[in-house]
């Protein structure tokens, strides 16, 4: 049955991404849902079509999904839980930045069970399902071997509310560009967890997140052999606010970095 349902996640994800290219191609209709959070054409496209596949399958499914939240069919008891973003990184799809993907993340009882994120642009796939490792077009990968922060490569973003909350934000930044070898910005976390769990990067942290931003991504980094939690080392599950995940290598310093910024957390 899980296998099944990968199948199905992984071809949504596919016919979705088909969809962006195509309106990247031809263009779109662009709103305001915030001062600085976009929707367009596209993400309300690409969800629809998500949407409409999983539950011709699966109708007894529940579906959380960025643009329209929970289906209103939704069950509380339901066995399965698909969390969707049709569109991680809709800034810069909007821009034409080609730096966004498809994911769709599925919890089953409450656990996550299988992750899948497609990046159009490149046509990579990252798959996993829980206990059977993850992959990129059907190639096993892992994460990094980089066992010192000054060594690493590490990622984040700024929520929404970063003029509002700056002050909030920058320290870790600061503080990690001193420690670190580099840092990154992208602009889709789940690009970003996809590029941890194979190991083009070695950490990511990031506040104010959401369950379609990293419900993929979680499972498909620790099946690659990281590690996931909140920003405070505790217990990691799709509705915390703060994420940390890393090689595992690294993940002890990248917490000690973070409680010299917010000692007592």
């Amino acid at each position: 049955m899980a296998t099944q349902i990968l199948e199905t996640a992984i071809q949504a994800a596919r016919e979705a991404g088909e969809i962006l290219r195509q309106y990247s191609s031809r263009g779109f209709e662009i709103s305001n849902k915030g001062r600085i959070d976009l929707v367009t054409e596209a993400d309300l496209a690409s969800e629809h079509h998500i949407k409409e596949l999983i539950s011709s399958r699966y109708p007894s499914h529940g579906i959380l999904a960025e643009e329209s939240g929970i289906s209103p069919h939704h069950d509380e008891t339901a066995e399965y839980l698909w969390i969707i973003d049709p569109l991680d990184g809709t800034t810069n799809f909007s821009h034409g930045f080609p730096c966004y993907a498809v994911s769709i993340g599925i919890e089953r009882k409450g656990e996550s069970v299988i992750g899948v994120i497609y990046d159009p642009s490149r046509d990579e796939l990252f798959a996993s399902e829980r206990g059977s490792g993850a992959t990129v077009n059907g190639v096993p990968i892992c994460v990094s071997e980089i066992d010192h922060l000054e060594r690493a490569l590490l990622v984040s973003g700024f929520p929404y509310d970063v003029r509002e909350n700056m002050d909030s934000y920058l320290p870790a930044w600061r503080r990690f560009l001193e420690r670190a070898q580099g840092v990154r910005r992208f602009g889709a976390a789940a690009i970003d967890m996809a590029y941890v769990a194979m190991g083009r990067l070695d950490g990511f942290w990031e506040k104010g997140l959401s369950p379609w931003d990293t419900a993929a991504g979680w499972i498909i980094i620790e099946e690659a052999g990281g590690r996931v939690t909140k920003l405070d080392g505790s217990g990691y599950d799709n509705f915390s606010a703060s994420l940390l995940c890393t090689n595992g290598r690294i993940h002890d310093e990248m917490l000690e970095v973070m409680r010299s910024i917010e000692p007592g957390k």
